[in-house]
């Protein structure tokens, strides 16, 4: 077996805010949750550093045909990503629970 590719990714700021706020939103009822939440959110993100097109597209009536693609993880969370070279760009994480239409305006 050949070794695979790397990848390197980078977690935007924007994704990164929108974990702390999820995170403290949960906290506020689960500290363990939230502890898991952001577990889980590195887990995932990690991962992308191997074959991260295994991930499907991310379609919408907006959103830029095979620009997007997106991860889910603990059941409703989504991490939005792009790859460009050998760069993965983790841009936004949304609770899929929640109406994130503002996100292809």
């Amino acid at each position: 077996m050949g070794q695979q590719n790397r990848y390197r990714v980078i977690v935007s700021e924007r994704a990164t805010q929108m974990l702390i706020s999820h995170a403290a939103f949960l906290a506020q009822v689960s500290p363990a949750a939230a502890e898991r939440l952001t577990a889980e959110f590195e887990k995932k993100a990690d991962s992308l550093e191997i074959m991260p097109q295994r991930c499907p597209w991310l379609t919408g009536e907006y959103i830029p045909r095979n620009a997007y693609r997106f991860i889910l993880f603990e059941n409703c969370y989504m991490i939005i990503f792009q790859i460009v070279d050998d760069i993965v760009y983790a841009d936004y994480l949304v609770d899929c629970r929640q109406d994130y239409r503002w996100l292809i305006r």
